[in-house]
């Protein structure tokens, strides 16, 4: 089962229905996921609550005044059967520097501009503005 893919689908799911919070099970790569989407502004906030078992993560959305979800496409670029790597030099600017990619590299799960300035590639997880 791919846990981004899950996480990701989630998120969008609950911001179409206007949903202010959105439970998901935990996991490290999830969890540096919703960091990235935090710092940059895509979502509130989140916790996490530990039990007995895996965890639980509530993700707080983020609206407009309008009354429209902040985040206006988040997609799963790399997948279980195609995985899409990239080196430093080609880190992919989404949007013209508008939107944000999300990598997962041997420095943990960062967003594009922080592999831009560490000179890192990795695996790109999934791309959002």
């Amino acid at each position: 089962m791919d846990t981004v893919a899950d996480f990701i689908t989630r998120i969008r799911n609950a911001g179409a229905a206007r949903h202010e919070k959105v439970d998901v099970p935990n996991s490290n790569i999830r969890e540096g996921v919703a960091k990235i989407l935090e710092q940059s502004g895509y979502i509130r906030s989140f916790r996490v609550a530990k039990d007995g078992k895996q965890g639980i993560m509530r993700v707080y959305l983020k609206y407009t005044e309008g009354g429209k979800h902040v985040i206006k496409n988040l997609s799963r670029v790399s997948g279980p059967s195609k995985r899409v790597y990239v080196k430093a030099d080609d880190v992919p600017k989404i949007r013209s520097g508008y939107g944000l990619a999300i990598l997962s590299t041997n420095k943990g799960v960062i967003s594009g501009e922080e592999a831009r300035d560490q000179n890192v590639g990795g695996e790109v997880l999934c791309k959002v503005w």
